[in-house]
């Protein structure tokens, strides 16, 4: 019985294997989608996403997210360790928790893992970071992740964001637009661009006066 239930679990967890492997490379050429999105659909729930390449998105929109959501960007491999370490650091000290996930991590989480905060979840997205750095370019990860984020109930990708909150092509989107979309990542269904509260204008305001030197840190997404 115990080797029955050993040999079926390999043959999963290879299954499982070979599944990622495949996804991996089909995504790397082919607009992928989201568990998110996957639940939608499964449930019945309307999805608004329309898949544009990176060229077709503001180059502003790609600044204001990386100088939002991940400065070191360009420089790590897919996992920020430094800002991880400083998170397991502040947590040993009982210090107030703040996140370490990079865009690489929350591109894997998006379409490979579930949205529901666990240690299960964190441990996972490290080695798929990885992965994904090793074998897409930045430029396809950040393509990916613009296409794929959530920035609304049902809203998915910066085509669809901009066209819901202010009505654009994402292409069409200024500084402060997308300096507005950015700053609502980390919750996009309470935080609307827009609609944005004062708190989430003041965090754009912030963004958008760091996207004026943000050159050096998305040099290798802008060309």
């Amino acid at each position: 019985m115990v080797r029955t239930v050993m040999r079926w679990t390999f043959r999963l967890v290879v299954g499982l294997v070979v599944l990622f492997l495949a996804l991996t490379a089909l995504w790397a050429v082919v607009p992928p989608v989201s568990t998110l999105m996957l639940g939608r659909w499964a449930t019945l729930q309307p999805v608004d996403r329309r898949w544009v390449p990176l060229e077709r998105i503001s180059p502003r929109l790609v600044s204001a997210v990386i100088m939002s959501e991940d400065a070191r960007y360009c420089e790590h491999r897919g996992v920020d360790f430094d800002a991880l370490r400083d998170v397991i650091s502040d947590a040993e000290d009982g210090s107030p928790s703040r996140g370490a996930s990079t865009i690489t991590m929350q591109t894997a989480k998006n379409l490979f893992l579930w949205p529901s905060r666990s240690y299960v979840r964190k441990a996972l997205e490290i080695p798929l970071a990885l992965w994904l750095d090793l074998v897409w370019s930045k430029r396809r990860i950040m393509e990916v992740y613009l296409n794929i984020a959530e920035w609304g109930p049902g809203v998915f990708g910066a085509e669809a964001g901009a066209r819901s909150q202010f009505g654009k092509a994402a292409a069409d989107l200024g500084t402060r637009e997308a300096a507005l979309m950015a700053t609502s990542l980390p919750n996009p269904l309470k935080r609307n661009a827009g609609r944005a509260s004062r708190g989430h204008q003041r965090l754009a305001a912030v963004v958008a006066a760091r996207m004026a030197s943000a050159e050096p840190w998305t040099r290798c997404v802008l060309r």
